[in-house]
């Protein structure tokens, strides 16, 4: 035990504590998804092979080392969208908060939202934060107005040609609207979640926007964010959510936000 200690530096402690927290992370990003059963599906493989290594299995062996010979290809294959979506969160700034939405025009988002659940209107509203949206707003159609409550209504009323989809918020402007977003494959979703809550999940799986949800059967209102959906009660617990993503802790815009003002 004295061996070990006299040889152990406090290199070989941050070594470890950087391994563990890598580990950490990546199990924080799969977990929940599909990615988990073939991390156990992959484990069962190196298993088999194991065993067809001690029991002398040439057969079984060769086809086993066959295939985990090509791992790295697989495991890019196989988790393309979880390895973007690590990246991107790696390439994010901690010392930047990007914000897109301002104190008026949060509340004209949050009337807006409440304008439609009591009238059982459905909606799909994504706010851009750092990651580009771009992949997903060649769907829809190009608005670039300001953000008021009475655009955002007309757009999701039902007579509406583009009520179909999302509206893309980006710079505090309605970007985009009829955007059409990722579905997420998550086994895990309750099924109560119709096509609008699943693909809010699947586009905050692979980036950080947030999505605000609107469902027209339940008139119920959600935040979704980083693959997690939140339902809010009243208007209060979705000014105080919203406020807490977007706001800063001083109650005005953050830094990112007045250097966004200041390029108006």
């Amino acid at each position: 035990m004295l061996d070990f200690f006299s040889y152990f530096r406090w290199q070989d402690l941050v070594d470890i504590l950087i391994v563990a927290f890598v580990i950490h992370q990546l199990i924080s990003i799969i977990r929940g998804t599909r990615s988990v059963q073939m991390v156990a599906g992959l484990g069962v493989l190196t298993v088999v092979y194991f065993v067809a290594s001690v029991l002398d299995l040439a057969v079984l062996k060769w086809v086993m080392q066959t295939f985990l010979s090509s791992i790295l290809l697989i495991i890019i294959i196989v988790f393309q969208h979880d390895i973007r979506r690590a990246l991107t969160q790696v390439g994010k700034s901690p010392f930047l908060k990007q914000t897109d939405v301002v104190e008026k025009e949060l509340e004209e988002i949050i009337r807006t939202l409440f304008y439609l659940a009591k009238r059982r209107i459905g909606a799909l509203i994504v706010i851009e934060r750092e990651t580009n949206l771009g992949d997903f707003i060649e769907s829809g159609f190009k608005l670039d107005a300001r953000l008021t409550k009475e655009l955002l209504i007309s757009i999701f009323m039902p007579v509406s040609p583009l009520h179909d989809g999302a509206v893309i918020i980006s710079k505090g402007r309605i970007q985009h609207c009829g955007c059409i977003l990722p579905l997420t494959q998550n086994p895990y979703i309750n099924k109560r979640y119709g096509t609008r809550h699943r693909a809010a999940i699947g586009l905050t799986e692979e980036t950080d926007a947030v999505v605000l949800v609107v469902s027209e059967e339940t008139q119920e209102i959600s935040i979704v964010r980083h693959g997690a959906l939140t339902a809010v009660e009243d208007e209060i617990s979705l000014t105080n959510n919203l406020r807490a993503i977007f706001i800063a802790d001083n109650g005005g815009p953050t830094h990112s936000w007045k250097t966004l003002m200041s390029r108006r």
